[in-house]
């Protein structure tokens, strides 16, 4: 059976069978609605990070933790189901951009229930997180119409595309019954849980069937890597904040030069070294591992907000608005970093299943670089200082990545 493509040429965007992408079209890159699309999470990120800073600051850690793990949770998601969709089935006519602009809503009203959400967790009452079901109730309406869409204009794929109706709707209900039912805090937390493996089971049992959607790897590879520049926009607030903060209390100084270096170092840094994991070429190759790469992410992105949430709270920190330490307050940064470099490091072992001997080295490196920054928190020393050495822990892997590292990601690429 042959592929469908969508006609550049045509500017009328006319109603188009949705029959399947090639998922060896040459040149697919990611399209305007598709960037357009992901701006909305540019605002669900900020909204998700400035609360998450907040948290922290005043010192509440449980509650930045398990609101952030949501969030960061029901953002990720929502662009997942929406991603991995169009780069199977994207026809770019009028139907599919319609949908796709009442999905953009779902999302800005996820948007809005994320203070909700913090706040229920501060009042320690129950996890009120209505709003943002709310969101995902518009936002699943339409992917399931997408889908119901696609398995009745591609046949072959029919089981494969009503198995994703199935899982949606399923834990779509569980979300709305958790909400009808007002359950603790606790329960709210184990139930999310739950609902979170049915929402990862969904995908990985319709794609094997039927041979799995048609999904391309070039192209999912790089819309994930424009979904982490969207993420990566957070280090560039953070690193506003923290700026501003120095230059409001001391003026233009050396601090504030430190304090630009480094948190623009460290988001830089990040960016390098996420793009060097071979992902484009291991999918293409190896389509089965699609599921822990993809998956994997989510704990990529959230470590890149993350640390943008910490260099805010830096801000917080120099500017005497935070309850918390210095060392508490490195940690904010440090913490999400850390978690960051070794998801990264697992990715790049699980995509490639090779074990690079320098890399032993480069960790050995990167975390005697972070127990000097927390050490030196612990000591006292300036803020700006530290979040200098915290820049230099991506670094040490950029750096070894692109002094020695060459001929190995080479022959792990073409294995």
């Amino acid at each position: 059976m042959s592929e469908t493509t969508t006609d550049t040429d045509d500017q009328t965007h006319r109603a188009r069978r949705m029959g399947g992408r090639d998922p060896h079209e040459a040149h697919r890159a990611a399209t305007p609605l598709e960037a357009l699309f992901d701006l909305t999470f540019a605002t669900t990120f900020g909204f998700a990070a400035a609360q998450f800073a907040h948290a922290l600051a005043a010192g509440h850690f449980s509650v930045a933790l398990i609101g952030f793990g949501f969030a960061a949770f029901a953002i990720c998601w929502a662009w997942i189901n929406f991603s991995w969709f169009t780069s199977a089935y994207d026809t770019d006519d009028w139907v599919f951009r319609i949908v796709t602009m009442v999905q953009m809503i779902g999302v800005l009203v996820l948007a809005i229930g994320l203070a909700p959400m913090f706040k229920s967790l501060e009042e320690h009452t129950h996890l009120d997180n209505s709003v943002m079901v709310l969101g995902y109730v518009i936002m699943r309406c339409a992917m399931i119409f997408q889908w119901l869409r696609a398995a009745r204009q591609d046949p072959a794929r029919r089981h494969v595309c009503l198995t994703y109706v199935i899982a949606i709707t399923i834990a779509q209900i569980g979300w709305i019954t958790q909400i009808v039912l007002d359950f603790s805090i606790g329960v709210s937390i184990v139930l999310a849980i739950v609902l979170a493996i049915i929402e990862f089971s969904g995908p990985v049992i319709a794609e094997r069937r039927d041979g799995g959607t048609p999904w391309h790897p070039h192209h999912i590879a790089e819309r994930y890597s424009l979904f982490a520049l969207i993420a990566l926009g957070e280090g560039v607030v953070g690193t506003v904040a923290s700026l501003s903060a120095v230059v409001e209390e001391q003026g233009w100084t050396l601090d504030a030069a430190l304090v630009c270096i480094a948190g623009m170092g460290l988001t830089f840094g990040l960016w390098w070294v996420y793009s060097l994991l071979p992902s484009a070429q291991v999918l293409h190759r190896h389509r089965n591992r699609s599921f822990g790469w993809g998956y994997g992410q989510i704990i990529i992105i959230a470590a890149i907000v993350a640390t943008g949430a910490g260099l805010h709270v830096a801000g917080n920190f120099i500017e005497h608005k935070a309850v918390i330490g210095s060392l508490a307050t490195l940690l904010t940064v440090a913490i999400p970093v850390i978690l960051f470099l070794a998801a990264a490091y697992a990715l790049q072992y699980y995509l490639t299943r090779q074990f690079d001997g320098r890399h032993i080295g480069l960790l050995i490196a990167t975390a005697g670089v972070l127990v000097l920054a927390i050490g030196a928190a612990a000591a006292g020393v300036d803020m700006a200082i530290c979040l200098v050495i915290v820049m230099l822990a991506p670094a040490i892997t950029v750096i070894g990545n692109e002094t020695a590292g060459h001929k190995a990601k080479d022959a792990v690429t073409l294995h």
